[in-house]
């Protein structure tokens, strides 16, 4: 009877075996996937799997999805990349909220899939597609597309597979973009990155670090300006949209037998396209980006532009000649023969055949035509170039270039048309260009023969009238003059003597670039060194808003604060001069492998506490309550002795008498720093700063960024995994690992109390800046803070959350700076 019995029992689990294997490509509430098991998901068509491997020869465990018949090992996604599993103990499973979950050691948490969709009460399934892509639906709902509460594709590693998007959802501010394993052993994220950059111009961009190391080129309706592989080809379509929704590229095998993928090679770093080779079971590279020297960013200098079969590669444009003697050092560039004269009517000269230009400096018009795009560049003496920006079917669209024209190679197939401006003297040898500057010429008289005809019998009758007016405003603005002199207690710099301090505003001069525009290094004539803010000429800032900056900048006065020494107001050109910094921003050390060992903790908090002071003076101590609305690394600066300084005040508010808070429609700042209640609803006050603050002291005791965390456990960012480790008791986990003896633990605890206390999700409960400093002196104990704001980066909730319980619903939490012209 035993017997029976226990054949019985086992033929049921045989059974039940027997049933998953045959439904192996999903798993619902009750079902798991175990490492210590062996089980794995396996796709429909049997193309990928889905389980727990160890890359090379590294014993740790992670969960990933790999190729199920290709015998070399080839992973393309990995879940938890910067937390594997030291055992045989992971689980995934789907817990009660419908959340996928990866269990490690003790049942903890190694990370999960959120998603903010409302699901049926009968449950998901986690399901692994013949695409690559893992998917989360709703089991009433079907398997469309549009029904998935969470893929994998949204949340690629350094792979992109057919029909994967690399991009941007623009109403959410939701970004797909690859990034390499650290090395063929360890998947968390390496430093090179493959992104789509969202500007007027979109590009495909890879950086090495925070380094630009290769762009595309921009979009022009076709294709990407410098990329040679996006022309018609036999094994593979791609697709770039560019809607008001979305902004993304993918693409797609036109053989379903064709295995491709795209992979981000940290050890050459390079981008290369793979397709499977039966017959040699083996990877052959179909093509790979960089694919010369001439791809290397900025390799020619300024007007350089690169061409592969010359010798040497770097060559000036016509017109110009090298800045370095003997040819010697070509990344400084080139300059004009003959310099520009705004005293006279300057004109184009054609180039074709061209990798468009670095597009960051660039303004683009999609409703002008050529002709127009022209007129409108030479009415700009700041405008370099102009080109069409969408050459589909009949050319249309302007882009035009201000500043130096940097990243331009010759083409050899598909290469764009750049009209560039030049001198006078220069257009008198280029027939085509002087004739389209003599038909400009007549117009103009021609229009201007006709207003003075038209215009002089009045002119004549009100000259008298005239001449009083023009006495009068000349009067007042000479008063408005000294006014200004006597407010800015400032001086006011010559703009040549900027040029000649910052050499022409050489790009090797170049400091950084802002929002609102770049930061030049300069030395005036006795030797003083200062930083020069040159604003954007398409800035979104007028004269009037620029002046009231500058006087508000000049009435603050601290030693966290960095000083502005002058400006420049001259025709287009609004400059501001500062003190230099010798050591740049706080960013440069923090989130940089060799940079952050260079910061023991003394000197981290050291900066904690002078931008607390700096902030605090700012808020509270100042002539006016000023409110700074973009505190973050990048802004904070370093003196020769790594005294921090506040900086970039342009999108400062001014308060008066008890005013605390105020509001706005046009929410601008740096997306990972704002607070809750600025960012959904456009309401800031000083504890919009705090929250800031807060954000900023995390990322200095972490060395990671607030936004860096897309592939930590639970897909939390930086607020949250502090937040998660806090509740969990382990809170040094936080800690930056380069600390090593130099960290004093109960004070890094403490600031991180500090900082989870600015973070808090209302701003009531938040501390002001005078308490923030005496918490960070002192050894009084605080009190337990209350959940943070934005716990989750890109739109992710804890689980059994919903968007109204925490207010973290994210339709304005989009805002760039960088998108927000000054």
């Amino acid at each position: 009877m035993n017997i029976l019995c226990f054949m019985f029992i086992s033929s049921k689990f045989l059974f039940l075996f027997l049933e998953f294997s045959h439904a192996a490509d999903t798993i619902n509430s009750s079902q798991s996937i175990s490492d210590a098991s062996g089980t794995t998901l396996i796709s429909n068509g049997g193309t990928f799997e889905l389980g727990f491997f160890s890359p090379g020869n590294n014993p740790n465990r992670y969960l990933g999805i790999w190729y199920k018949d290709i015998p070399v090992k080839t992973v393309v996604w990995v879940a938890n990349r910067l937390n594997p599993i030291n055992d045989s103990s992971g689980l995934l499973m789907i817990n009660s909220s419908g959340n996928p979950v990866l269990l490690g050691q003790n049942t903890s948490v190694v990370w999960f899939a959120n998603f903010t969709k409302q699901a049926s009460s009968s449950g998901v399934v986690l399901q692994l597609l013949d695409t690559g892509n893992l998917v989360l639906r709703d089991e009433q709902d079907g398997n469309s597309e549009t029904n998935y509460l969470w893929q994998s594709f949204d949340y690629p590693s350094d792979t992109l597979l057919p029909g994967m998007k690399l991009g941007w959802d623009l109403r959410t501010g939701f970004e797909r973009r690859l990034t390499s394993w650290n090395s063929p052993d360890d998947p968390s994220p390496g430093d090179f990155i493959w992104e789509l950059v969202p500007q007027q111009n979109p590009e495909l961009v890879m950086w090495k670090g925070s380094t630009k190391f290769y762009r595309s080129g921009p979009w022009n309706g076709l294709r990407l300006s410098g990329a040679l592989n996006m022309r018609p080809d036999p094994v593979y379509v791609f697709s770039f949209v560019s809607s008001e929704n979305e902004l993304y590229y993918t693409y797609n095998v036109t053989d379903d037998s064709v295995i491709f993928r795209i992979v981000m090679n940290q050890t050459e770093y390079q981008r290369d396209r793979l397709t499977w080779i039966e017959t040699t079971q083996s990877w052959r590279l179909y093509d790979t980006v960089p694919r010369d020297k001439c791809d290397d960013y900025g390799l020619c200098g300024p007007y350089g532009v690169c061409i592969i079969s010359d010798s040497p590669i770097c060559q000036c444009l016509e017109g110009f000649t090298p800045r370095s003697p003997g040819n010697v050092d070509w990344s400084l560039g080139c300059v004009r023969n003959k310099p520009l004269n705004l005293s006279t009517i300057d004109g184009f000269i054609k180039f074709e055949g061209l990798k468009l230009p670095d597009a960051n400096h660039s303004w683009v018009n999609a409703s002008m035509n050529l002709k127009e795009c022209e007129v409108k560049c030479l009415q700009n003496s700041s405008c370099m170039a102009y080109a069409n920006s969408n050459i589909k079917g009949a050319s249309s669209g302007c882009t035009m270039w201000f500043g130096d024209l940097i990243d331009m190679r010759q083409m050899i197939v598909d290469g764009q048309d750049l009209y560039i401006r030049m001198s006078a003297s220069k257009l008198g040898s280029n027939d085509g260009t002087k004739k389209a500057l003599v038909i400009i010429l007549f117009t103009i008289g021609v229009v201007a023969g006709v207003l003075v005809l038209v215009l002089g019998y009045l002119i004549y009758r009100r000259r008298q009238k005239k001449t009083s007016e023009k006495t009068e405003i000349n009067m007042e603005n000479d008063n408005q003059n000294e006014d200004q002199q006597e407010n800015l207690e400032l001086p006011l710099f010559e703009l040549a003597t900027i040029i000649d301090a910052t050499d022409n505003f050489s790009i090797n001069n170049k400091l950084g670039e802002g929002g609102f525009g770049p930061v030049y290094h300069g030395k005036l004539e006795d030797g003083h060194e200062i930083a020069v803010k040159r604003l954007s000429a398409i800035s979104g800032q007028g004269l009037n808003e620029f002046k009231n900056e500058v006087i508000l900048i000049a009435k603050l006065q601290h030693r966290n604060l960095v000083k502005l020494l002058g400006c420049c107001i001259q025709g287009v050109e609004k400059l501001l001069i500062y003190e230099f910094m010798p050591n740049k921003s706080l960013d440069n050390f923090i989130f940089d492998k060799k940079g952050r060992k260079l910061l023991d903790w003394p000197k981290r908090f050291h900066i904690i506490c002078g931008i607390a002071r700096g902030l605090l003076y700012l808020h509270q101590d100042s002539r006016l309550r000023i409110i700074h609305r973009d505190l973050k690394a990048s802004n904070v600066l370093l003196d020769h002795e790594m005294n921090p300084k506040i900086s970039d005040f342009g999108l400062a508010k001014t308060f008066f008498g008890n005013q605390t808070e105020g509001s706005t429609k046009r929410v601008v700042g740096t997306y990972g720093y704002m607070a809750p209640e600025y960012a959904s609803d456009g309401m800031f006050s000083t504890k919009s700063d705090v929250f800031s603050f807060g954000i900023l002291l995390l990322e200095v005791i972490s060395g990671v960024k607030n936004r860096g965390l897309y592939h930590s456990e639970n897909s939390l960012n930086l607020i949250g995994y502090a937040w998660k480790l806090w509740n969990e008791d382990k809170p040094f986990e936080l800690i930056d690992p380069v600390l090593g003896e130099s960290c004093n633990i109960s004070e890094v605890i403490r600031c991180i109390h500090v900082s989870l206390l600015c973070v808090q999700q209302y701003p009531v409960d938040r501390p002001n800046m005078s308490s923030i400093v005496v918490m960070l002196g002192s050894d009084n104990v605080l009190p337990p803070p209350k959940q943070p704001g934005f716990l989750m980066d890109r739109n992710l909730l804890e689980p059994g959350l919903s968007s109204g319980d925490s207010g973290l619903t994210s339709k304005n939490e989009i805002t760039i700076s960088l998108l927000e012209a000054r």
